[in-house]
Parts: structure tokens; sequence; C-alpha cells
């Protein structure tokens, strides 16, 4: 829709809300306000896979370190508040380089900032953009050591099977032969484990979904009556994921862009997915991808797994 403008989020709203099963990529969750919410969701008691993970990078960072070798570059992918990272750069021998990318670029520019104060050694290099789109190549800084992705969390959870290739094609792309890439994956468990996670009790997630429909009220000129929609989390067992859903509280229409948009009572804007998905499924779309898995760590009831692909 309206192809003459060049403005992604203004494109992929108004597409979005022009299907049939309204739906909007997740990416556009994080603005400056979307990362502090986010942030926020990874303390909270319900939410397993940040503490999770961060318990698997503590306890096994020196063999991550070891693996990537000496005055390495460490490339992250949808980089967020640079916790995850710190772990990995303290366990590195010598590292040479750290380049951030992330769509947010306030959020990502005062995360590098505090970073550069606290590792004044390591070159810094922060990127702005959609890590889904981005094609880094030459731009990344050469090092004596090798390029190591690193791609932590559970967003990889948030892509359908192309869009993974896609995303570990370019990754494969930018960080060359003899690269490495450590991804997090969020495991297959019960509902009973995964709801609570993305609708906890005390609204913050509910908070970070609905940023999404402020920022196009802000950004989009937008008038959207955020009292007028929920937040909604769902199980879908046919495809293994939590789906965050915006669901419409009554009949009612927004303007977004100078074009309008209607809403039945209980029809959904579809905002997130996030899949669980086993290794060996994994596995087998990473190799499509020009990597091998070479190494899986996990915590010892096997809610999240830490993975180290090396280039082939």
């Amino acid at each position: 829709m309206d192809g003459m403008n060049t403005d992604p989020f203004r494109a992929d709203v108004l597409d979005g809300l022009s299907y049939p099963q309204k739906s909007l990529p997740s990416r556009w969750l994080y603005d400056a306000e979307g990362s502090r919410l986010f942030d926020r969701i990874t303390e909270l008691p319900e939410y397993y896979p940040t503490r999770t993970e961060l318990k698997i990078l503590r306890s096994r960072a020196s063999e991550m370190a070891s693996a990537i070798g000496p005055q390495s570059v460490v490339i992250e992918y949808g980089a967020g508040s640079l916790l995850k990272v710190r772990i990995l750069l303290d366990a590195l021998d010598r590292p040479e380089a750290f380049v951030p990318v992330d769509i947010s670029a306030s959020h990502l520019h005062t995360a590098a900032d505090e970073l550069k104060a606290d590792y004044p050694k390591l070159q810094i290099h922060p990127v702005a953009a959609d890590f889904m789109a981005s094609n880094l190549g030459e731009a990344l800084p050469q090092a004596a050591g090798r390029r190591a992705g690193f791609f932590p969390g559970s967003t990889v959870g948030n892509l359908l099977d192309a869009d993974i290739l896609r995303f570990l094609s370019n990754a494969r792309s930018d960080l060359g032969d003899g690269s490495c890439f450590i991804v997090g994956l969020d495991q297959p468990k019960s509902p009973d484990v995964l709801l609570p996670a993305y609708d906890d009790a005390q609204g913050v997630t509910a908070a970070f979904n609905l940023n999404l429909l402020k920022r196009i009220n802000r950004e989009l000129g937008g008038n959207f009556d955020l009292d007028a929609f929920a937040h909604e989390a769902r199980w879908n067992a046919a495809e293994s994921r939590i789906e965050m859903h915006l669901r419409s509280l009554k009949p009612q229409s927004a303007t977004v862009a100078g074009e309008r948009f209607r809403f039945a009572e209980g029809e959904t804007i579809h905002t997130e997915n996030s899949r669980k998905i086993g290794l060996d499924a994994f596995g087998e779309l990473a190799e499509k991808a020009g990597w091998r898995l070479d190494r899986t760590w996990m915590d010892d009831d096997n809610l999240f797994a830490v993975m180290m692909l090396e280039a082939v």
C-alpha cells in the first residue's frame, strides 16, 4: 500500500491493518519505550527465559569463549540492553570489537555508551538497523581473531521457518568463513508454564503490547483508543507457539496516516509469535543456511538451550 512512501513502519502498519487477520511485525514493538518495557518483562517472576539463559551463560561462558578464541569481533543481533553480552565479553580472551545491531536507535546508543564506559579498550560500533534487513558485510571491523555472532534470548522463535532461514543465511554472509554463531532457543514445554510468561500478573506485557498502538498514534497520526483494546496471549498448539494479540473490546474504527480501519468486537491485531522450536528442527534450518550445530548447553530442566553454530 502506498509504495511511494519509504517509511517502513508506515508501510508495514498500513499493509498489516488491511489483512483479513490484522497483524503487525513484532519488530515494531521495540521503540525506546517498548525496549524499556521489555527489559522489565525479563525481570518478572513469570518470565523464565531470561533468568534461565543467564544461568546457562554464566556457567558456560568460559567454554563459549574458549570455542570462539582470542581477539574476536562479536556481533550481537537484536542487541537490546546488552546485559547478556557482558557475560561473554568478560570471559573472552582480549576481544577486539563489538557490534551491537538493534532497531531502536536511542535505546541502542544509550546501552552502547554504558558499555563503552565499562570496556574502554573495546572498539564498539553500534548499528541502528532491523537485524532481519541489515546486510553488515564489509562494514564489520577487522580483527586478528574470528567473528562470532551472538543472538541470545528467544527472538528466533518470533520468526517463521522461511524467515529463520533468511536470517541465518544473512548472518552466515555477514560473519564469513571460519565464523561461529551463538543462538538462544526457547524449548517446547507446557502451556501452563508458557502462558503466564506472556501475560504476567503485573500487566507489564500488556503495556508492552499496547505501546505499539501508542507508537502508531504518535508517529503515524493514529487515533487508537487504548482503553478499547486488551492484551491477549494465546497458545497455538498446532504451530507450537505463543501468540500475542490486541483484542478490540467493542465495534470501532481507527484512523492511521489518513486511512480508516474498522474493528469488530473481539477482532484482533496479531502482534507477535513466540515459537518453541526443538533442537533437531533448528539444526536442520541451520544446515540449510550454511551452519553446523556444534554444541548445545541447556539448564537442568531443559527449559532453554544456548547453541553454538559453526560456519561450513
